[in-house]
């Protein structure tokens, strides 16, 4: 996701420099695009007035905001892509305004593909007056941009989309079981079926997946899985229990289990034909 965003924010002039935990990454994608690679947080926070985060977990945030905040001038934009808890937000917002910063969170939605194209849907939560200073750095990476509230708002949208994304690739995923086990083309249902009423994103662009038995890329389960805990999390402060949520936690720890962390979830599809005999 990271290097489709950071390509479509160079196309626009507005890359300076980027940095990656992984420094061979970020080196690599320095050469590519003429651009700094930073030798630390530090040094990039130095180099910039707006920085943009996409980070795979709630710790990991934290911590690259610790390592930031000795190096940030007044006045720094940071605009947090990750997909964290709404609380992990207010804590990284909070600890930023001491220092005069500014922080949306602002996680995306479109995939791997939506990242490359400059497509994405991007759910912001902050001040309105940060966000339209923003948007000039939001539209360079998506197409569809909403200001949902207050800080944490961002992160409690893209809760509600993790949801829906449990629910359309079990949807998916069980319709392609059924029609396997059918004996139908699956290529005429995937062509068929995209057009009619049931159709979903993800049965769309992942169902060729299952088609296929080929899972590579896209949206890893590990990281689903990180998601709906997140959602779990917070269903649970309004006391319910999202049945939904926990099926899709249960089988993805079978996945992982399995050996299939790292593959998209349209690997739901192999839990899916074993149910048929």
């Amino acid at each position: 996701m990271g290097l489709g965003m950071a390509r479509n924010l160079h196309k626009q002039g507005l890359l300076v420099a980027v940095w990656n935990r992984s420094a061979d990454k970020s080196a690599a994608l320095a050469q590519e695009l003429n651009v700094v690679a930073a030798a630390s947080l530090a040094d990039l926070a130095a180099q910039c007035d707006a920085l943009v985060t996409c980070i795979s977990a709630d710790n990991d945030l934290l911590q690259v905001v610790t390592l930031l905040k000795p190096a940030l001038r007044p006045n720094t934009l940071i605009i947090d892509c990750s997909t964290v808890s709404a609380t992990t937000a207010r804590e990284c917002a909070a600890q930023l305004q001491q220092l005069n910063c500014d922080f949306l969170d602002a996680p995306v939605s479109g995939g791997v593909e939506g990242a490359r194209l400059g497509t994405l849907a991007i759910m912001v939560g902050g001040s309105p007056a940060t966000f339209e200073r923003a948007l000039p750095v939001l539209n360079a990476m998506g197409k569809t941009i909403t200001h949902f509230g207050p800080t944490g708002s961002g992160q409690a949208t893209k809760a509600t989309n993790q949801i829906l994304c449990a629910g359309n690739i079990q949807a998916a995923a069980e319709a392609m079981a059924f029609a396997r086990a059918e004996g139908l083309p699956l290529d005429k249902v995937i062509d068929t079926l995209s057009k009619g009423a049931g159709a979903s994103w993800y049965f769309t662009h992942r169902a060729p997946n299952m088609m296929n038995d080929s899972y590579a890329g896209g949206f890893r389960v590990r990281l689903h899985e990180k998601d709906l805990q997140i959602c779990r999390d917070m269903a649970q402060q309004h006391g319910a229990q999202l049945p939904l949520i926990e099926m899709t936690l249960i089988q993805y720890r079978r996945l992982i289990e399995q050996g299939h962390g790292d593959e998209d979830i349209s690997t739901l599809f192999r839990l899916k034909t074993a149910l048929f005999k």
